[in-house]
Parts: structure tokens; C-alpha cells; sequence
């Protein structure tokens, strides 16, 4: 019996145990809208096929207490890639979530070309076969990346061309599994919709400050991707008459004034003319250690350091004002490399709402620091997979597509 049997009832259970770690066949019945005894009928069929397993009694409240149950967390594995321009990240999952063997990085430039997908196909290919798992307990790949992403053709616009094919047929032909792609923004927002500080929010808006500033969108408790999968290109909102040339064509970026790689910029201008801060070794030439090295300050309370930041989180801010003023979300969350100073962005950020927003668009309006940290795009590729196996068209897919994706 394989994955690609199991009908969707069946799936769904996975899917809540996968997030939820623990159920009973009352709270089962009730996420499947089905009646207990079919709910039952169908973890009975999963617990023979060794999908789930008894985890035991639920905690008493006064009356009886019902049998809880669990995924069988070394069944199945997860394969989660998170790109950026410049560095890549792999890590294998088990069904609780915990990493196989530690986070790989690998320092690569990421192109719009075959050979750039070559090479990230190998380094997956490679961090499998030292994980040691069978590729047959591989349930798929989830990759978080830049660029404009449509889900649905799985094709990313800005890099990894492939004459006549798309990035996620060619990436599953040469490994022989499921690959699902979404733009890195919006995994991060999965991630804090799934495990995080938007879990149990009806209205998100994930602020993803990295290179540049990137938007999840959560709207009825779901990922907002917009028609063709482009919404959330929040750095490219032009707020500024600056003339500074964004990377996307177009002057006057919010990416030009606030984006993390800008700050850097004018740290290492600010050391030039002679400003007295601790920053050392910080370049263009290595710009993820640079902005290790420049967060690292601000945590530190190096006073010229948290300028450039507060100046530019003053900056994402006005952004903010206008997602509130369309959008009304019930919170703010800052997510991804800003989360690990999120505090210090916190009051730059409100002082913009505060001046550019009406008081009673962003009453009611929470600001979070997500707890996640740079672990958001991981979970977030690893909950693609899992979100993809609850729809008939991925099940059909499976058996057509995918015969090494078995247990």
C-alpha cells in the first residue's frame, strides 16, 4: 500500500496530525466534517498500515478520556530548501518536524538559467544520499524562493529557465518525487500561519526583511497569492522620489530605501567618513555575513548600527500604513532574518503608523516578532508538501507522475 492509495479522507488525517502532533477521533471527525464512527473507520484503516500510531490518553478533564493519536514520525521524510540569491539552504524533516542531520549551507548565485537548477538539483540530490533515508520514504521536496512565482504552472519567472519545460517538471524528473516551489515570502507566511504567531489569526500580514522586503499575505486563514501568484511584491511599491534604480527596472523602490543589503550600503559608507561603531569586516562582496555581522551589532547596541535600522524600518513602516489602510489585518508580523531583532524594529515602525495611518484603521491592529527566526522558510517549504496532500488533482498526479513515491 502506497501514499498515492490512500483516499482523502485519509490524507487530511495526515495532514492535521502533521500539524496539529495529536488528535482524537472526536476532534478528526469534526476537521472532516464526517461522523466519528467513519472518522474512526478511517484512522483504523491508518493505524494497519502503520501511517499513525496510539499515542495514549488525553490529559482528564473529569469524564473519560479519549485515545489520542499520532503520526509515525519515521515513516514518511520531508526534503525543505530555502533560497536566496546567494545562499542556499537544505534540511530533511521527519513527520515531527525534526531536522535530519543539521541545516546545509551552501553559498551559490542563483541564476536565470539550466545550469543554476543543475546545481541546486544536485546539492538535494546530495544532502538525500548522506541523510541516509531511502528515497522511497521521500514524500517531496518544498523550495522558498525569490522571484515571481505562479504555484500553479510551478514556474519561477526570474530564475532557473528551462527551455520547454518548467522548474518543477524538471526538478521531478531528475529526482523522483513531488517538487513544490512558492515564492519564499509566502512559505514564511505558511510557516507563522502553521506554527507560529498568525496560527489562530483570521488576517496576517508577514513582513519578510532580508534583502529586500518581502510580503505573506494570510486573508481568511489562508495563503493569498493573488491571480497569477504575483501578490506581496511589497519592496517594489514605489514610495519614493529618490531616482535610485530598484533591481526590478523602476525607480524610487521601497527595496531602495530599506531593504537590508541597502543598509549594509550605507554602513559601509558610514565607516568610510569615520562614524565610531564596533562593525567590522563588513563588505557588498559577502553580504549574508555582513548582515549577520551588522544584526549582530544591533543586538549588541551599537548606536550607529541601530540608526541605519530604525531609519529603515521607519521607511517600511509607511508601507505598512498602506497594507493597513487596504487591507485592515487583525496583526503585523515581523518574520525571517528581521525577526532577530524584531523589538528594534518594532517602535520606527509604529512612530510611520502613528504619523501616516488613521488611528482607527490601525487600532486594533497587533504587532508581533515571530519566534520562528530563521527557520520560518524551512517550515514553511516542509508545510508545502504537507498542504499538497489534501487535493484530488495532487493525488492524481501522484499515481501518474510519481511511481518511487511509496512507503
Amino acid at each position: 500500500m502506497t501514499i498515492t492509495n490512500l483516499d482523502i479522507d485519509s490524507r487530511k488525517v495526515l495532514r492535521k496530525l502533521y500539524f496539529e502532533n495529536s488528535q482524537s477521533v472526536a476532534g478528526l471527525s469534526k476537521e472532516l466534517n464526517v461522523s466519528i464512527p467513519r472518522a474512526m473507520k478511517t484512522l483504523t484503516e491508518l493505524l494497519k498500515l502503520g501511517f499513525i500510531k496510539e499515542e495514549g490518553f488525553a490529559p482528564s478533564t473529569g469524564g473519560r478520556r479519549p485515545v489520542m493519536y499520532s503520526l509515525t514520525k519515521d515513516l514518511l521524510y520531508v526534503v525543505s530548501v530555502a533560497l536566496d540569491q546567494f545562499v542556499t539552504r537544505i534540511v530533511i524533516h521527519d513527520l515531527a518536524e525534526n531536522t535530519i542531520g543539521g541545516v546545509e549551507t551552501h553559498e551559490i548565485t542563483i541564476r536565470n538559467d539550466e545550469e543554476s537548477l543543475i546545481e541546486v538539483i544536485a546539492l538535494i540530490d546530495d544532502a538525500i544520499k548522506r541523510s541516509g533515508i531511502e528515497r522511497k520514504k521521500i514524500l517531496g521536496v518544498g523550495i522558498g524562493m525569490p522571484g515571481f512565482i505562479d504555484v500553479s504552472k510551478g514556474l519561477n519567472y526570474s530564475y532557473f529557465h528551462v527551455d520547454g519545460d518548467t522548474m518543477v517538471s524538471y526538478m521531478t524528473r531528475k529526482l523522483g518525487f513531488p517538487v513544490y516551489i512558492d515564492n519564499d515570502s509566502s512559505l514564511i507566511a505558511l510557516a507563522e500561519l502553521r506554527f507560529g504567531a498568525a496560527r489562530n489569526t483570521k488576517n496576517s500580514m508577514v513582513l519578510n526583511m532580508s534583502w529586500g522586503i518581502g510580503l505573506g499575505m494570510v486573508l481568511d486563514e489562508k495563503i493569498f497569492r493573488g491571480h497569477n501568484g504575483f501578490a506581496g511584491e511589497f519592496s517594489h511599491m514605489s514610495l519614493f522620489q529618490n531616482g535610485r534604480l530598484c533591481v526590478c527596472g523602476k525607480q524610487g523602490c521601497l527595496e531602495t530605501e530599506a531593504s537590508l543589503a541597502v543598509v549594509i550600503e550605507r554602513a559601509i559608507a558610514g565607516i568610510e567618513e569615520g562614524k565610531v561603531t564596533k562593525m567590522n569586516g563588513i563588505s557588498l562582496k559577502h553580504l549574508d555575513k555582513s548582515i549577520e555581522i551588522f544584526l549582530e551589532n544591533v543586538r549588541r547596541g551599537d548606536k550607529f548600527a541601530i540608526e541605519l535600522l530604525s531609519e529603515a524600518a521607519y521607511k517600511i513602516g509607511q508601507g505598512v500604513a498602506i497594507l493597513i489602510h487596504l487591507l485592515n489585518p487583525e496583526v503585523i508580523i515581523i518574520s525571517g532574518r528581521g525577526s532577530l531583532v524584531g523589538k528594534i524594529l518594532q517602535a520606527p515602525i509604529q512612530q510611520a503608523l502613528n504619523e501616516h495611518c488613521i488611528p482607527r484603521l490601525y487600532a486594533n491592529t497587533i504587532m508581533r516578532v515571530s519566534n520562528l527566526g530563521m527557520n520560518a522558510q524551512l517550515l514553511g517549504g516542509a508545510a508545502l508538501v504537507i498542504e499538497y496532500l489534501t487535493t484530488e488533482e495532487t493525488k492524481a498526479q501522484d499515481k501518474a507522475v510519481y511511481p518511487a513515491f511509496s512507503t
